[in-house]
C-alpha cells in the first residue's frame, strides 16, 4: 500500500514541503562533504547511513548528533567547513529534483493550492539552488533554518507559516522524507505526509505519527 490511510485529505489549501530530500536529491552531496569534513578534522568518519540520518536538521545539530558533547568551537569549525565543502561539492555533484515534482507542483497551482517549503537549510543556500532552477516564484513562503528559533521536529515553522498565511492548521499538510518532519507537522496540528524515496523508510515515518506514506511525489495530487 502506498498510502497509509485510504481516505483523502479534505479543505487543504496549503502544502509545506521539506526541501532536502522531498524535493531535491542532495544526499550525495550532503553525505560527501560531511564525511571530507570528518577525516579533515579527524573525527571518526561516520558511514553514509549515519551521516544521512542527520538529513534535514542544521548543519550544527546534525554534527553534535553524530558527535555529542563536542566543544563548542570545535562545532562551529565543523560547520564553517562543512558548508565550504558543501558549495564546492554541489559544483561537480549538483542536486536534482526528485522525478515528478515539477509536474506535481504544476497540478498544486491549478488547483490554487499554497504551496511554501520549510527548511533547516540556511536561506542563502535554498535560493541558490531555487533560482538556479528559475523556482523561486513557485512557492508562496519559504521559512528557513534562520526564520525561528527552534526548528523541527519542533513545531515552530510550521506554526510560523500558517500563521503568516492566516490559516488553520487543519488546512494544511506537511510533506517529508524524515520523522522530524512528520514530528514538526503533527505537534502543530496539521496533517502529515512521509515520503519514501527521500532518506529515511516507511516503518520511521509511520512510528513517527505520518497520516500518510508516499513512495513518489506523484502521489500528492490524488491524495488532496
Amino acid at each position: 500500500m502506498p498510502i497509509k490511510n485510504e481516505e483523502k485529505v479534505m479543505n487543504i489549501r496549503a502544502v509545506i514541503f521539506d526541501f532536502d530530500g522531498t524535493l531535491a536529491d542532495t544526499r550525495k552531496a550532503i553525505v560527501t562533504a560531511k564525511q571530507a569534513t570528518m577525516k579533515n578534522a579527524g573525527l571518526e568518519v561516520k558511514d553514509e547511513e549515519t551521516c544521512a540520518s542527520t538529513i534535514g536538521l542544521t548543519a550544527k545539530a546534525g554534527f553534535l548528533k553524530l558527535y555529542p558533547g563536542i566543544r563548542e568551537e570545535i562545532l562551529e569549525d565543523l560547520v564553517a567547513e562543512y558548508r565550504r565543502r558543501f558549495d564546492e561539492q554541489i559544483k561537480v555533484m549538483p542536486p536534482e529534483r526528485f522525478d515528478g515534482v515539477d509536474e506535481v507542483l504544476a497540478k498544486l497551482k491549478e488547483r490554487n493550492i499554497i504551496i511554501t517549503i520549510a527548511t533547516a537549510r540556511n536561506r542563502k543556500s535554498l535560493l541558490e539552488f531555487l533560482d538556479g532552477w528559475g523556482m523561486r516564484e513557485d512557492f508562496q513562503y519559504i521559512l528557513c533554518g534562520e526564520d525561528t528559533e527552534r526548528l523541527k521536529p519542533y513545531p515552530d515553522p510550521v506554526l510560523k507559516t500558517l500563521e503568516e498565511l492566516s490559516l488553520q492548521p487543519e488546512q494544511a499538510i506537511v510533506v517529508g522524507d524524515m520523522p522530524v518532519d512528520v514530528m514538526m507537522g503533527k505537534s502543530a496540528g496539521t496533517f502529515a505526509c512521509g515520503v519514501t524515496y527521500g532518506n529515511s523508510d516507511r516503518e520511521s515515518l509511520l512510528a513517527a505519527g505520518a497520516d500518510f506514506v508516499m513512495d513518489s511525489i506523484r502521489q500528492l495530487p490524488d491524495l488532496l
